[in-house]
């Protein structure tokens, strides 16, 4: 008998095509979520739509993941050296 699958999660980036602003999530189902947003049916992203997915990191941990997204939001030089890291966006 095969072990089960391990599981990731997710840390992303969202940028709004109207207004360049940034949202950060944190996921264990990548395109689920990403559909949700893209429908609109989340309240935080709904008001910046368009948007698009311009950055993820993936985690075998959901308490690693989570802290990374924790310290992308409280900590402005995290997400600074971030998009620093993949070529400013915005």
């Amino acid at each position: 008998m095969s072990p089960a699958p391990q599981r990731w999660f997710y840390v992303y980036l969202l940028k709004s095509k109207r207004d360049s602003s940034i949202y950060i999530g944190c996921t264990s189902n990548l395109n689920k979520r990403l559909e949700e947003h893209k429908e609109g049916k989340v309240y935080s992203t709904k008001k910046m739509l368009p948007i698009e997915l311009i950055y993820f990191e993936a985690f075998r941990s959901r308490k690693a993941a989570f802290e990374r997204e924790k310290r992308l939001k409280h900590y402005s030089s995290a997400l600074r050296h971030l998009k620093l890291r993949i070529g400013g966006t915005g």
